[in-house]
């Protein structure tokens, strides 16, 4: 597997940050996130880094997802009694999980709701990252990866 210059250029510059360098474990690990649309666990991102390196270990994979987080490349996704779940989009969205199927799905969060919600909070509040998830499931299995809430 090849990986994206683009992937290459970004976790280059993060881990330089760290003081770390690239290896190819890291390389597999952060392409497989990075073009996951469907939120992978750590045992999914494993699955699928055997197939491109048989030997690599689920701890190494846990220790590059560890890496990947400290350098702000990817973030964890996290529902009640639910496997942690990766994500290497890191603009500002909601979640919404599928109870039914187990399907976690990007939803799209207008600037000004998100200027709303912030406005909830006390004058003083930094806020640092915005988590908002939904949980249900879909009148229409047929729905896309990703949720629009704009859509009627």
């Amino acid at each position: 597997m090849e990986i994206k210059a683009e992937y290459m250029e970004s976790l280059n510059e993060a881990l330089n940050k760290l003081g770390l360098r690239s290896t190819r474990q890291r390389e597999v690990v952060y392409s497989i996130v990075a073009e996951a649309k469907d939120h992978p666990t750590a045992d999914e991102i494993f699955v699928q880094s055997r197939q491109l390196m048989p030997a690599i270990s689920l701890a190494t994979v846990y220790n590059c997802l560890e890496t990947l987080l400290e350098c702000s490349l990817v973030r964890q996704v996290n529902f009640e009694r639910e496997s942690t779940r990766y994500e290497a989009n890191l603009e500002p969205h909601a979640h919404f999980y599928n109870d039914e199927t187990g399907q976690v799905m990007d939803v799209h969060l207008p600037e000004n709701l998100l200027g709303q919600l912030k406005n909830l909070l006390p004058e003083s509040t930094f806020v640092a990252r915005v988590e908002l998830n939904f949980r249900g499931r879909l009148q229409d299995q047929s729905q896309s990866s990703a949720i629009n809430p704009n859509k009627t």
